[in-house]
């Protein structure tokens, strides 16, 4: 099967907009053109991906399922083709995919003052998919905190992260030095998804009146320190471990096995 990628993009443009003519405005391209092109690829697939009818377009099962991962094709197509252009332009190139308040600027210039002929960039990962760009292409090593899927991935333990409540300066417990969850069973607690993650500048703000508790790791908790908020470490919630991950097909490859040693002894020198 033969599924041209351009109609892939063209299909994710429709998905996201739910109208054809709106899609088509963005792409650049007649409206006719696009229907053809997605015709084109629910042939080719052999199945319809949306449920056409004059006053909507919505996905069918399959399209919802392509939908769904399509941006990691096109992601991981589009890695690829950049590697490809640089590798005949003799770059070299790390990328280091970092969880949200983990610091990995003092990883990337441990590595570049040893491999000065590699340019290292680095990339913060959305804390649900911390894997992702490792999976598709996106970046080749990591500094993550689980939970991740560390499924086909080689994973080097690094230590462990305390959790901390993040709450108002002003508030009663502010003044001290740890809490326990007994502590706060009267406060209101964002959601205990956002645990792994840094919080948004509004959640910042409704911690700051006095409407919510935050829990995130320490380094996290730490980054969102502002006038009006304060950290403080939380003795009963189990630590989070930070790790070194890169995937395993690419473990033995020199630059990213320089990177996990380097990287492993300037975290346990810090």
């Amino acid at each position: 099967m033969d599924v041209d990628l351009r109609k892939l993009r063209y299909f994710v443009a429709v998905a996201e907009r739910q109208h054809f003519g709106r899609a088509a405005e963005s792409l650049f391209i007649s409206q006719p053109v696009l229907s053809r092109q997605i015709q084109s690829l629910e042939k080719a697939l052999g199945c319809a991906l949306f449920d056409r009818s004059t006053r909507s377009v919505r996905l069918t099962p399959a399209g919802q399922q392509l939908f769904d991962d399509a941006p990691t094709l096109l992601a991981s197509f589009d890695a690829t083709l950049q590697r490809v252009r640089e590798t005949d332009r003799g770059i070299k190139r790390l990328m280091v995919a970092f969880a949200p308040g983990l610091r990995v600027s003092a990883l990337a210039q441990a590595f570049t003052a040893d491999h000065p002929d590699v340019q290292v960039d680095v990339l913060q990962v959305r804390w649900w998919d911390q894997d992702a760009p490792l999976r598709d292409g996106r970046a080749d090593v990591g500094y993550l905190r689980r939970p991740f899927d560390d499924s086909g991935m080689h994973v080097v333990g690094i230590g462990y992260e305390p959790m901390a409540a993040v709450l108002p300066a002003g508030h009663q417990l502010a003044d001290r030095e740890k809490l326990r969850m007994s502590d706060l069973t009267s406060e209101r607690i964002l959601d205990s998804e956002q645990r792994h993650s840094c919080i948004s500048e509004e959640k910042a703000e409704q911690i700051v009146v006095g409407n919510y508790l935050a829990l995130l790791p320490l380094t996290a908790a730490a980054s969102v320190a502002r006038t009006g908020l304060t950290c403080i470490p939380m003795e009963d919630i189990a630590p989070l471990q930070t790790c070194l991950v890169v995937p395993e097909d690419r473990r033995r490859d020199s630059l990213h096995r320089a990177f996990l040693t380097i990287a492993a002894a300037n975290i346990e020198a810090g």
